[in-house]
């Protein structure tokens, strides 16, 4: 009889996860409203369209020639995106020119590259402070775990394209130079934190628009 009863709950269970993804199929964010911890909240179903599901920036070129760092990031995440709104998953595109990086940077999620042209070196650091990297060519994939430190060098002699899929629709960048560099903290308080010297905190706050303090 105890099996019995077990057996029903469990179908029980899956009739009602099954039932709540059909009706949830999706969650349109609905922009006229600010994020929040889980996402946008959902666009009126009658007003969902198949644009919704669309997103065509990843197409275009980005522009690596005003930035230091030589390269372009085009994100497809849920506030450009709508579609992808709480559905775990957003993509980017990186044009990384000839010499050029996508400098040591972290997100809360777990991150997949794949190479579509030219060479790369791409790696992360572990919390043991172990070095993981490999020259990728045209094809090759790498995952970066969650909220490890990584990082994109082209080391090849033409511009290389790739494309990233990250674990969440909004996972959050952090690049560890421009947020050193673009906040308000007192310069000596970062000299403490950090091993760089008072001029390198005011090159950094002038680069990124910190505060000049």
């Amino acid at each position: 009889m105890e099996k019995t009863k077990a057996i029903f709950f469990t179908i029980l269970c899956v009739f009602v996860s099954l039932s709540s993804a059909i009706v949830d199929d999706f969650c349109v964010a609905d922009y006229s409203f600010p994020v929040g911890p889980a996402g946008f909240p959902c666009k009126n179903p009658a007003n969902v369209t198949v644009d919704d599901f669309v997103f065509s920036g990843l197409g275009v070129s980005g522009n690596t020639s005003n930035t230091m760092f030589n390269s372009a990031v085009t994100p497809a995440i849920d506030t450009k995106f709508a579609g992808l709104n709480g559905l775990g998953i957003s993509m980017a595109r990186l044009d990384i020119g000839v010499g050029g990086v996508i400098p040591l940077h972290t997100h809360r999620v777990s991150e997949v590259i794949i190479v579509i042209d030219g060479t790369i070196i791409a790696g992360f650091i572990a919390s043991d402070n172990t070095a993981y990297f490999k020259k990728l060519n045209k094809g090759d994939m790498m995952i970066f775990p969650q909220s490890l430190l990584h990082f994109q060098v082209n080391v090849g002699e033409i511009p290389a394209l790739a494309f990233v899929s990250l674990a969440s629709a909004h996972p959050g960048f952090m690049f560890t130079s421009s947020s050193l560099g673009s906040n308000d903290l007192p310069t000596e308080i970062i000299e403490k934190i950090t091993l760089l010297d008072a001029k390198q905190v005011k090159e950094l706050k002038n680069i990124f628009g910190g505060s000049p303090n």
